[in-house]
């Protein structure tokens, strides 16, 4: 496969470049690595008869038309039957030098409920209003290559109320008591909306005052000492965003490599640093909520938010195959495992539809019709369910992405 990459700005000028094995650090950022059939950027197949997938001027076919034209073989028939005629999964390289904007994603309900009603009103696609590009949900996984750091889900409230209460902010206290008088998914709701609507005449000084405050703590070496350097870096690099003070009602997360986070519909979050390989349900739907200077919408980012406040586990992935370590999730679009070195090789046949990305060494991929590829590191393989039986070998770690049906 032949993948294309997106080049945002909070993207990283090495990390893509140095796994591709390209000159680094790189002109532009680089932010991601598309691997997977979305619309916008599909991957494109190579249609060279060698068993590399470096072969220079091998013709290629987009993803999509490869599927388009046999949907029920390419995708396996429970995929079509649950999915249509659409892989239903996507899979990422995030190489984050800069944190992303804080935001949520819709549940299946809201987003085919948005799109009608934005289809309706006649909002383009392009247009920088619109919320909905499409009439899919998207829950993500993200799994950490590098240290990974992260804000994601609201703080159970009392561990909040301490947080804030210590900044000793006489300012903060009309918020504070919208937490501390309940605390709970309600309050939790009250003070965020408060938050995020404050006005721009108001939010001035408060900020000021907070960010001062997070100074202050940080010198005391205060148990939330990383959530207020988190704090004062972004108040640096977004002054006068809301988003800044809603940051310290999240919870504050660092994944060592190998560890990942599932976030489902409604999960409010921002990616702050770090490289990791993220597999989503594929769709481009995105609510903001701050950090960021494209379009907030705060009354349709209110419907969308989960406000159950609480713990986010991290997961370390379950056995599998041989080699292998699942990271489980209940969302059926998508399934994403490791698989790491083992001797001699081992079955990864699927009924459903496969993508394999590697990220150290190189992996043999073998089918029963004789045929080997060599996919070294960088390099991605797909494999249709139509493909027959699959096996793998080779001194590599990869990670593999399937449908999560079965």
């Amino acid at each position: 496969m032949r993948n294309r990459i997106r080049p945002y700005a909070w993207g990283s000028r090495t990390a893509i470049a140095d796994l591709l094995g390209e000159p680094s650090p790189a002109p532009h950022p680089q932010a991601e690595l598309w691997v997977g059939a979305h619309p916008a950027d599909p991957s494109a197949l190579l249609d060279g008869p060698g068993g590399s997938v470096d072969e220079p001027g091998a013709p290629t076919r987009p993803l999509t038309e490869v599927i388009a034209a046999d949907p029920v073989d390419t995708l396996g028939r429970p995929v079509h039957e649950r999915f249509g005629s659409r892989l239903p999964f996507l899979l990422k390289v995030l190489a984050a030098a800069e944190p992303l904007s804080l935001q949520a994603h819709p549940s299946a309900a809201q987003a085919e409920r948005g799109f009608a009603l934005e289809e309706a009103a006649g909002i383009p696609l392009t247009s920088p209003q619109r919320n909905y590009r499409d009439s899919w949900h998207k829950p993500e996984l993200i799994c950490a290559l590098t240290e990974f750091e992260a804000l994601c889900g609201f703080r159970e409230p009392s561990r909040t109320v301490h947080l804030l209460a210590a900044l000793e902010v006489p300012a903060l206290d009309h918020y504070l008591g919208l937490l501390s008088g309940q605390p709970d998914e309600h309050g939790t709701r009250a003070l965020f909306s408060s938050i995020i609507t404050i006005p721009p005449s108001t939010l001035g000084p408060l900020l000021s005052d907070v960010l001062a405050a997070c100074v202050r703590r940080v010198q005391v070496a205060d148990e939330f000492a990383t959530e207020y350097r988190t704090a004062l870096a972004l108040g640096e690099r977004y002054p006068g965003d809301p988003g800044v003070l809603a940051s310290l009602l999240l919870n504050r997360i660092t994944l060592q490599p190998g560890q990942a986070l599932y976030l489902p519909g409604g999960n409010l979050h921002a990616y702050l640093a770090g490289v990791g390989i993220e597999v989503m349900a594929n769709s481009d739907n995105v609510l903001r909520g701050g950090l960021t200077p494209k379009h907030v919408d705060v009354p349709e980012l209110m419907k969308v938010l989960d406000f159950h406040p609480g713990d986010v586990p991290i997961l370390h992935g379950d056995p599998g195959l041989p080699g292998e370590r699942v990271y489980r999730t209940p969302t059926p679009e998508f399934r994403l495992s490791r698989l790491e070195p083992v001797p001699g090789r081992r079955e990864i046949t699927h009924a459903g539809p496969q993508v394999l990305l590697v990220v150290e060494g190189e992996l043999q991929v073998a089918d029963e019709r004789g045929r080997i590829l060599t996919v070294p590191r960088g390099r991605s393989v797909w494999i249709g369910a139509h493909d027959g039986l699959v096996w793998v070998a080779g001194d590599a770690v990869a990670y593999r992405a399937t449908d999560g049906l079965d």
